[in-house]
């Protein structure tokens, strides 16, 4: 089935449409899982928690691409909404191209300023040996390496498939400079910039927090937490990412009739697949926690205990993901970023803060539900709050 932006979309339709989306982020998630098995079980907990505390500062190294990718998109889709498809050629070159750029830029810097980041972050002892002297030899290196490989070979795939002649509407082209362009994508795509940086900042915060309340073990059990949040949230991201160029294209059209069929739509099938995620959360919590840590019976029993509080947020986290990625859809990268920026970092920092001087270590796992919980409220708001002014 041949499917256009320009078409009605039902519930059946969103999900043929998104499926590629929604599988690659899954896909890219579960990579990252893979490597936290090997490392956990064949390295050690040690290791394990090393890479942990480490990863929020990758995540920040890869907040540009998010920027460039949804916020490019969206003006992208907008643009060809319009009727105009020879910009949207231009838009999409640039971006592409511009966000090469800045990879390569990133990379070496990341490169050069991993040791005293580190440093900075708090590893010393044990874990910074984990991280610089047992990663060299081939243990953590291997599957450093084997995510760098996966990484770029994900990256070459598209710019040769849109370099060549292809069946979409998009083909990489000479790229002329439009720093108009640029600016209105970065400040569309801010939401979800902030979206990565404030979230490695959060977990930074959270590493700093189990340390004190749990040391070693508590950012370990956290790693198996994030390394199954990343394949259950990827389902959301990856569905909000796939109803964006829709939205953009239907607003870019004035379509606002469909534009309300598809925020229905939408929120339906969020709805169900929340409360699918929280019930198979709660079932698998014991096996996932023996398949990463159990070697360890203490580990073991933080690590289900944790997971059995921190699903309840999987109820929540769709609405605010998919909230904000419709504002972002609909160029409103203002709307979007303030969401992402309660979502990711107000709501979680104060939390985190506040619930363990009450619950001890079981509020660490509870600030997540209870952020998860307000950035739903919050979203709900500027959803109700501006239907009339975008006429969804």
């Amino acid at each position: 089935m041949n499917i256009q932006l320009s078409d009605h979309f039902n519930c059946r339709r969103l999900l043929r449409f998104t499926l590629p989306s929604i599988v690659m982020m899954i896909f890219t998630s579960v990579y990252g899982v893979v490597d936290g098995f090997f490392v956990s079980n064949f390295v050690g907990k040690t290791s394990f928690a090393a890479v942990n505390f480490i990863m929020p500062f990758l995540m920040i190294l890869g907040a540009v691409g998010f920027m460039f990718g949804a916020g490019g998109g969206a003006l992208i889709a907008k643009t060809m909404g319009e009727g105009r498809h020879e910009k949207a050629q231009k838009l999409f070159s640039l971006f592409v191209y511009v966000t090469v750029i800045c990879g390569i830029v990133i990379a070496v810097l990341g490169s050069i300023f991993i040791r005293p980041i580190a440093a900075f972050l708090g590893a010393e002892g044990t874990m910074l040996d984990a991280l610089f002297v047992a990663v060299l030899p081939w243990g953590l290196v291997g599957a450093a390496a084997a995510t760098a490989a996966s990484q770029c070979l994900g990256g070459v795939i598209p710019l040769i498939y849109f370099g060549s002649r292809n069946t979409s509407l998009l083909r990489l082209r000479k790229w002329e400079m439009d720093g108009r362009a640029l600016l209105k994508a970065c400040t569309n795509g801010s939401s979800e910039l902030m979206s990565n940086i404030s979230m490695s900042i959060v977990s930074m915060l959270y590493n700093s927090q189990l340390i004190r309340y749990a040391g070693e073990d508590g950012i370990a059990a956290y790693g198996v937490l994030m390394y199954v949040n990343f394949v259950f949230l990827a389902a959301f991201i990856g569905y909000s990412t796939g109803t964006a160029p829709i939205i953009g294209y239907h607003y870019g059209a004035g379509n606002h009739r469909e534009l309300k069929s598809l925020r229905k739509k939408s929120f339906l099938l969020i709805v169900i697949c929340s409360g699918d995620m929280f019930m198979l959360a709660e079932l698998l919590a014991k096996p996932l926690g023996g398949i990463f840590v159990g070697y360890d019976q203490k580990l073991l029993d933080l690590t289900v205990r944790a997971f059995t509080i921190y699903s309840f947020s999987f109820l929540f986290a769709g609405i605010a993901i998919f909230g904000s990625s419709f504002f972002t859809a609909l160029n409103d990268g203002l709307t979007s970023a303030v969401i992402s920026f309660l979502r990711t970092l107000v709501f979680q920092a104060a939390a985190v803060l506040l619930f363990p001087l009450y619950f001890g270590i079981d509020g660490i796992w509870l600030s997540i539900v209870a952020a998860e919980w307000m950035a739903m409220l919050v979203t709900l708001m500027f959803i109700v709050g501006k239907r009339k002014k975008y006429r969804y």
